[in-house]
C-alpha cells in the first residue's frame, strides 16, 4: 500500500480546504508514492518522535501540528524544525499533518474532547460561513435518478444529519440543436420540447469542481444547463468548537476535578466559581479563547479550552465558568482520531501511537 492512499483517507475525513487561512496542514515532507511501512501518530513532530519512527521501521509520521509553518531560505539544522526536516529526509520519512482542517471537521478534535467528557447533543459552536453553494441543473425525466445519484456520490445533498437532500420540480425544457451537434433527443435544426426535472441540491464550495465533473460525466446532454449560487447559510457540519450537554448536572468542583483527571492536567486554571451547576458545556481544543463570546451567547455553563490569556479572564465573573486545561492536554487524544480513520480502512496496516510526550510545558 502506498502512502498516498493513507493521505487520501485522512483528507476524505478532514479535507484540506477546511483549514484556517494561517495554517499549513497537509504534506510536509516526502514522496507519497512510496510504499508505506507503518505510521507513527503524534501531536507534534520532534527529533525524539522521528527517532521513535526510525526504531519502529516506519516511514510515515502523522501529526496534528504542522512541522513547517513558515518559508525557509536555507536548511542548516539551526533549530529543531530544520533538524527534523533533515532527519526525515535522510531517513526517507514522510511527514503529514492534519491541523485546523481536523479541528473544523465533523468528528474531529473537538468531537474527541466532547467524547472524553461524555457530552451529548453536540453542535458546532461557530459554524463556518460562506462555505456552501447551491447547484441547480435540468435533466430529462428518464435520467434524473442517475444524475441525482452521481451528485450525491460526489458530495452533494448533506444537511445536518441527513444526506441525499434535493428538491425536484418537473417542467419542460426547450432547445434547438445546430449543425455539428449530437443531441440526446430531438432533431437537428428543429425546436424540441423535453420533459425535464429541475434538481436543486447543496454542497460545500470546495467540492464544486468535483461535483461539476461528476455532473458533466453523467448528464445525457452535450451541453448540460446548470447554475451555481453562493449561499449565506452557516455550514453547521463544520467549524470551530463544540457545545453539548452532560447526561446529568455536576457541581463546578466535581466537574473541574473530573476534567483534570481525564486530561491528566498538571495545573488546571479557572476563574471564580459561579455557584451554578454544570450541564451545558462549550469547548475548543488548543488556543480557543476566541470562542468565549460564542460560548456565552450559547448559554454554556462552562467553557473549556487549552489556552486563555490573563486579560480574557476579566469581566465574566458570575457569567460563565472558564477553565484552561493546557494546549497539549486538550489535544492529546487527536492521535486516536488518526488511528480510527486508518484502522477502519486498512485493518492490517502497522500503526503506533507515539509514546513521546511532546508537551514543552512542565509542572512542579
Amino acid at each position: 500500500m502506498k502512502i498516498k492512499e493513507i493521505v487520501s483517507a485522512l483528507e476524505q475525513f478532514a479535507p484540506l480546504p477546511l483549514q484556517d487561512g494561517f495554517d499549513n496542514a497537509g504534506l510536509q515532507i516526502g514522496l507519497t508514492d512510496a510504499e508505506a511501512a507503518g505510521a507513527l501518530l503524534c501531536l507534534d513532530v520532534t527529533e525524539a518522535v522521528l527517532d521513535e519512527a526510525i526504531a519502529l521501521g516506519y516511514n510515515l509520521v502523522i501529526s496534528h501540528h504542522p512541522l513547517i509553518f513558515k518559508g525557509y531560505k536555507s536548511i542548516t539544522g539551526k533549530d529543531y524544525v530544520e533538524r527534523c526536516m533533515l532527519k526525515a529526509i535522510k531517513n526517507d520519512i514522510v511527514i503529514y499533518s492534519a491541523h485546523t482542517n481536523l479541528d473544523n471537521a465533523q468528528g474531529g478534535v473537538n468531537y474527541k474532547i466532547a467524547e472524553k467528557i461524555g457530552l451529548k447533543n453536540l453542535k458546532v459552536l461557530e459554524p463556518k460561513e460562506n462555505s456552501l453553494i447551491k447547484l441547480v441543473t435540468f435533466v430529462p425525466n428518464t435520467k434524473a435518478d442517475a444524475v441525482r445519484e452521481a451528485l450525491f456520490a460526489a458530495g452533494c445533498g448533506n444537511i445536518g444529519n441527513y444526506d441525499s437532500c434535493s428538491y425536484n420540480l418537473e417542467g419542460e425544457g426547450t432547445f434547438r440543436a445546430k449543425e455539428g451537434t449530437h443531441p440526446f433527443c430531438g432533431a437537428i435544426g428543429e425546436l424540441h420540447r423535453e420533459g425535464e426535472v429541475r434538481i436543486e441540491t447543496i454542497l460545500p464550495a470546495f467540492k464544486k469542481s468535483a461535483v461539476v465533473r461528476a455532473l458533466l460525466a453523467v448528464h445525457p446532454y452535450e451541453e448540460p444547463a446548470f447554475d451555481i449560487y453562493p449561499l449565506q447559510n452557516d455550514w453547521t457540519q463544520a467549524g470551530s468548537g463544540i457545545i453539548g450537554e452532560l447526561d446529568k448536572s455536576e457541581t463546578e468542583l466535581e466537574f473541574l476535578k473530573r476534567i483534570k483527571k481525564t486530561f491528566e492536567v498538571g495545573c488546571l486554571r479557572h476563574n471564580k466559581l459561579t455557584g451554578r451547576e454544570i450541564r451545558k458545556v462549550a469547548l475548543c481544543g488548543g488556543a480557543g479563547a476566541f470562542l468565549l463570546p460564542q460560548a456565552i451567547r450559547s448559554g454554556a455553563d462552562v467553557f473549556i479550552t487549552g489556552e486563555i490569556k490573563y486579560h480574557d479572564y476579566f469581566g465574566h465573573e458570575g457569567e460563565i465558568l472558564m477553565t484552561e486545561i493546557g494546549h497539549y492536554e486538550s489535544e492529546q487524544y487527536t492521535k486516536e482520531i488518526f488511528y480510527s480513520i486508518i484502522r477502519d480502512l486498512f485493518p492490517n496496516f502497522a500503526l503506533q501511537l507515539s509514546k513521546i510526550n511532546t508537551n514543552p510545558i512542565k509542572y512542579l
